[in-house]
């Protein structure tokens, strides 16, 4: 994102999205949490068979309709005979793990074990977080990523460790001591001091969360300055920067595209 916003050259792209986002309920001229929250919900399904589709043309290299996972792996990480995978570049045994990850990655998305995906398992593959059956593998890579001293739990100075990196002799930014304090009466559910698995499934993939309405909630609640429940157009303009940090202009990808991409 840019600092200070968007450049004016996208002024016509924001009215036109947000546009789009009263127009796709009763296009009243106002915006309700109902018509912000469809949006989103409409922005990330858009970004999920985009990304699908995109990655089909790719890995689909033989053009069968499927996609097999020795294709998924040579369109990655190029073509390597048994036993020399990575033998010409550097940090090799960092690509065997990312291979590994996508790998066993890859064997849970695929639900038949035909090592060959469909259109689905692929999207399985891509997009982990909206299957219940990737749920597993979306905490365990979680857990690895953040997990530095390999005890299996998550401590609080990797969780920060994750969002910000002070520089020397700087003070800890308010926003910092505030994330420490959301792990602490948050995520951190037993109160044991660290995060174990089903602590991070609840943080990463909390049950039952319509995550379109919850984002939704947060930027009426942050953008509606009259407090009437909805939005003008000027309200959504006045805290644009806020807009661009969000699915609702699928993190600001949208003031690119045409109007019937939209």
């Amino acid at each position: 994102m840019c600092p200070g916003g968007v450049a004016p050259v996208h002024a016509p792209a924001r009215r036109r999205i947000v546009d789009r986002m009263d127009r796709a309920g009763d296009g009243d001229g106002w915006v309700s949490l109902a018509e912000l929250r469809s949006w989103i919900a409409h922005t990330q399904q858009r970004h999920i068979q985009d990304s699908v589709s995109a990655a089909w043309d790719t890995y689909d290299t033989d053009r069968d309709g499927r996609v097999g996972w020795e294709e998924l792996r040579n369109a990655t990480y190029g073509h390597y005979a048994p036993g020399e995978e990575f033998h010409d570049v550097e940090d090799a045994e960092t690509y065997k793990k990312m291979l590994a990850r996508d790998e066993r990655r890859f064997q849970v998305a695929d639900q038949d074990g035909d090592s060959m995906a469909t259109r689905e398992e692929l999207t399985a593959f891509l997009h982990p977080e909206e299957f219940p059956h990737m749920r597993d593998i979306v905490i365990a890579e979680t857990l690895e990523d953040l997990d530095r001293n390999k005890d299996g739990y998550v401590q609080v100075e990797e969780y920060i460790a994750d969002l910000y990196t002070a520089e020397p002799g700087e003070e800890e930014p308010a926003w910092v001591q505030t994330e420490r304090q959301q792990f602490r009466d948050f995520r951190d559910l037993n109160k044991d001091g660290h995060l174990d698995g089903n602590e991070v499934g609840y943080w990463v993939l909390p049950p039952a969360q319509d995550q379109p309405l919850v984002e939704a909630n947060h930027l009426l609640h942050e953008s509606d300055t009259d407090k009437d429940g909805r939005l003008s157009k000027a309200e959504i303009l006045g805290n644009w920067n806020m807009f661009v940090g969000s699915q609702a202009t699928n993190y600001g990808e949208d003031l690119t595209r045409h109007h019937d991409e939209l």
